[in-house]
């Protein structure tokens, strides 16, 4: 019957869709949303003479729908129906974005990320926000503001929203309820603003801790990843939005972006880095995914024939639209033919004037036929969603709802690192005299304003998609001032800043030397609790410190900046320096950033030591201060831990915040005075300083080796993913280098200060019962956790598979240890106990089993025994067998 319904409607469409072209040629027609009632007394509308991709019966079936397919299919009618209305010229204008200039239905708003209307068929714009830690960069500026061109893109007077935490901070939160709200906060205020595109969740992988984008992204496990996007993608798109995610695919690093060739070996591309946009695909049925800068293997990404049609579109079923990162377009009949359908921002490579050579020269490829699919894939998805079945109308954004939401994503993603003696959570009573003191560096954000994206003291925002413009921000000392019940600025919350030779310090403003602080303020009794707060800023534009052009052509120090897109310098020689200062490793430590702002992150000139460390040993090594410390961190990824922080010289506490966004203060506050439980767990791996796969990388592994590229003149960085499965926490296991001398004793890795997975609560969990049983070709792994402390908390249960040996047979790469499958978090009042069944599916998009055979072209499920280990973080120690079971 479904089907019936369905061909009934296409017939009937297509009836009224004849009469309404012949009414449209002879000057009918109306705009979108249907028509009106009236006749026979209102009881009979009168015959629907408008557009008939805009027929209210049509719309009605299409809501009615009972499944996504059918709704799909008569979305694509109607968009097959619009196409073939549509004059030629109309057709090229919408093949790309608009360009910088004023948004029709919303005169008051100027941007550079829409794409034209066409009033004369009912089709209004469609309006695009980047992302992914909230409504960023929003096709919103006021007026006036085209006249700084680009300007319009990045502008910090966009429409405010929900500066949210970092979507590597949601990963931590593991938990699948907290990515929900993540996506309806931001769909709420897309649809209070207006907006139909965004351009996120990002899903590229932390495969490099120096990236600089880390924090846009879900860390460096797929299956975690790919969790993450999925939920927030439906939130999204379950409000009537086109989730879009990126950067596809293998554009792991800033540095040299538009030019990177990424070479990685085919399994490593099916098992690691393709599987969150697998998953994306095919749960979340995302309408657009983002084509990135990069080259992979060989071929330009928005050009790529075998990622985008062979792999997107065939193996997977996408039938939405690819869209390009901005600029990233190449050329117009490669990257049409290559499956790319959109170019944003402007009319570049897809002008109107070069489709038309293109249309011109039979051996481009390039045919109506062909730009006629590009529009119908974009059309389909935003008539299925219902975009061009509502009008442009902004309504206002609760900001405090908003925020409220934030803070609680924040407090749920925040991992408690290290509690000696349980140190925390801190009294929230100050006695007479008493006081906290707050130190960071002065120049830099943490200690002195919500950190949301933005790298330079006195400025929120960023540049890229951490450019989130929030109604208000949430600093350190307002959060704790507020916990405390006292005022900011008074002697009960003194703030400390120290400058970057620890010479000079300022104590809520008043201006001394740092030995005088450590003796007037820091080492005194009164203080109960000193908080250092310190971390990893990054931003779009540049990968951490350190990393920087080496050279000219002409052989002289290349020092000038070139812009952050790359393609401005001609570079011959990027990457190590003879300086061991300047190798990459050591951008791993607390100390190096990058000043003057966005995008110098990869120069020499620009990068800066802060002796942060040095800070905290000098302040760790006085007195007892270590025993009343703790150090907030603000990471965009991890970093590499010194012994002098693990160890018990080290601050009692650690508290891994991430880039909280603009409720910092009291995301913070909240843990550190136990208004909340701390409940989060590393999405990433932290390794002991000089013992992390960043220390042992190549040059050809990153930045890139300057090669020769065939079909290209000039040298180009070609970047090897030379460790193929092994990254992020199966590095460690793998102990992929065996010169870093990592050895498992007591259940320890000794490279690694905390593992993937580690978090640490305010309470305590045990997990018994442990058990795997097949259930109808799945198994049911199953445990008991039960909460031992003395307060409520929250816990995750994680799930990891060993494959059997013969998953390394055939020629293929061996796979690592093991592999994250499944996670759970469970909340529990103090004694209370939970059975927690977590179900593994063969069949999942993320292939939990499967292993890609490269020369079958083929997931193959191993036979031989698999064995389920359970615990609460990666690390052996915390892993127990739940049993095995065999294929």
């Amino acid at each position: 019957m479904e089907g019936f319904d369905i061909k009934r409607t296409v017939l009937s469409f297509a009836v009224v869709f004849a009469l309404a072209a012949g009414l449209a040629s002879c000057g009918g027609g109306g705009g979108g949303g249907g028509g009106s009632g009236g006749g026979d007394g209102g009881t009979t509308p009168p015959p629907y003479t408008g557009h008939a991709w805009f027929d209210p019966a049509i719309i009605a079936e299409q809501n009615a729908a009972a499944t996504d397919e059918a709704r799909e299919d008569i979305a694509r009618t109607r968009a097959k129906a619009l196409i073939a209305a549509m004059t030629e010229d109309q057709k090229l204008a919408q093949l790309t974005g608009a360009g910088v200039g004023a948004v029709p239905e919303l005169p008051e708003c100027e941007g550079g990320r829409h794409v034209k209307d066409i009033p004369e068929l009912g089709i209004r714009t469609l309006r695009i926000t980047n992302g992914p830690v909230g409504v960023g960069q929003n096709d919103c500026a006021p007026p006036g503001t085209t006249a700084m061109g680009g300007q319009a893109l990045v502008s910090d007077q966009s429409a405010k929203a929900t500066a949210l935490p970092s979507a590597i901070a949601l990963a931590a939160s593991f938990d699948r309820s907290a990515a929900k709200m993540y996506g309806d906060v931001i769909a709420t205020e897309m649809r209070n603003l207006a907006l139909d595109v965004f351009e996120a969740p990002g899903v590229n992988m932390a495969r490099i801790p120096l990236l600089g984008r880390n924090f846009e992204y879900f860390g460096e496990d797929p299956y975690l990843s790919g969790t993450m996007a999925v939920e927030e993608s439906r939130a999204i798109q379950s409000a009537g939005l086109i989730a879009m995610p990126k950067h596809f695919v293998a554009n792991e690093q800033e540095t040299q972006r538009q030019k990177t060739y990424s070479t990685v070996d085919d399994q490593v591309l099916r098992e690691i880095y393709l599987i969150p946009f697998e998953m994306a695909v095919k749960d979340a049925k995302v309408g657009s995914i983002m084509c990135a800068y990069n080259y992979t293997n060989g071929v330009q990404a928005c050009e790529n024939d075998v990622a985008q049609n062979q792999i997107l579109r065939d193996d997977w079923g996408f039938t939405g639209y690819i869209q390009s990162d901005f600029m990233a377009t190449r050329s117009m009949g490669p990257a049409l033919l290559g499956g790319m359908d959109h170019e944003m921002p402007n009319p570049s490579l897809w002008a109107p004037d070069k489709v038309k050579e293109a249309l011109a020269d039979p051996s481009s490829g390039v045919t109506w036929d062909k730009i006629n699919l590009a529009l119908e894939r974009r059309f389909t998805q935003m008539f299925k969603l219902g975009i061009l079945d509502r009008k442009i109308e902004t309504t206002p954004v609760d900001f405090a709802d908003g925020g409220e939401k934030a803070r609680e994503i924040g407090v749920k993603s925040s991992v408690l690192l290290k509690n000696r003696n349980g140190f925390l959570p801190l009294s929230a009573t100050l006695g007479s005299g008493e006081y906290v003191t707050i130190i960071g560096k002065a120049t830099q954000v943490y200690a002195q304003q919500a950190v949301a994206g933005g790298a330079v003291v006195g400025q929120v925002s960023a540049i890229g998609s951490s450019d989130v413009i929030p109604s208000y921000t949430v600093t350190p000392a307002e959060g704790i001032a507020k916990a405390l019940g006292v005022s900011v600025g008074s002697n009960k919350v003194r703030l400390i800043l120290v400058d970057d030779d620890n010479n000079l310090a300022s104590v809520n403003g008043a201006a001394m030397t740092f030995a005088q602080a450590m003796t007037d303020h820091i080492d005194k009794p009164a203080n109960k609790a000193v908080i250092i707060m310190a971390g990893t800023i990054a931003e779009e534009g540049g990968d951490r410190g350190t990393v920087y052009f080496r050279t000219s052509l002409s052989g002289t120090p290349y020092e000038n900046y070139c812009g952050f897109m790359g393609d401005a310098c001609q570079i011959t020689e990027i990457g190590f320096d003879s300086d061991p200062a300047y190798h990459p490793g050591n951008g791993m430590t607390l100390d190096w950033y990058a000043a003057g702002g966005p995008g110098v992150q990869t120069l020499k000139a620009a990068t800066r030591s802060s002796k942060t460390q040095a800070m905290i040993d000098t302040i760790m090594g006085t007195g007892n201060l270590k025993d009343r410390a703790v150090l907030v961190l603000k990471d965009n990824a991890s970093f590499a831990v010194p012994d002098s922080l693990i160890g018990v010289n080290g601050p009692a506490a650690i508290l891994e915040a991430w880039f909280p966004g603009q409720e910092d203060g009291n995301i913070v506050a909240d843990l550190l005075f136990g208004k909340a439980n701390p409940s989060g767990k590393l999405p990433v791996t932290f390794p002991k300083e000089g013992k992390g796969f960043m220390d042992y990388i190549t040059e050809a592994q990153f930045p890139g080796a300057m090669k020769a590229v065939p079909g290209l003149t000039g040298a180009k960085p070609v970047v090897e993913y030379s460790e193929g499965l092994n990254m992020g926490y199966r590095w460690y296991d793998a102990n992929a280098v065996p010169a870093a001398g990592c050895t498992v004793s007591g259940g320890v890795n000794d490279c690694v200060a905390f593992p993937f997975g580690h978090g640490l609560s305010y309470t305590t969990f045990d997990f018994s019962n442990r058990s795997v049983a097949a259930n109808g070709g799945k198994y049911d792994v199953k445990v008991t956790v039960k909460n031992t402390g003395s307060r409520k908390g929250a816990e995750v249960v994680q799930v990891y598979l060993q494959l059997p040996a013969s998953a390394n047979a055939g020629g293929r790469l061996a796979q690592p240890p093991k592999r994250l499958v499944g996670f759970a978090k469970v909340e529990l009042e103090s004694g209370a106990q939970q059975d927690v069944t977590l179900t593994i599916d063969p069949a999942a998009s993320n292939h939990p089993l499967g292993v890609w055979d490269t020369a079958a072209r083929a997931w193959v499920t191993p036979t031989g025994s698999y064995t389920v280990l359970v615990g609460n973080s990666s690390s052996p120690g915390d892993l127990a067998s739940a049993g095995t079971f065999s294929r």
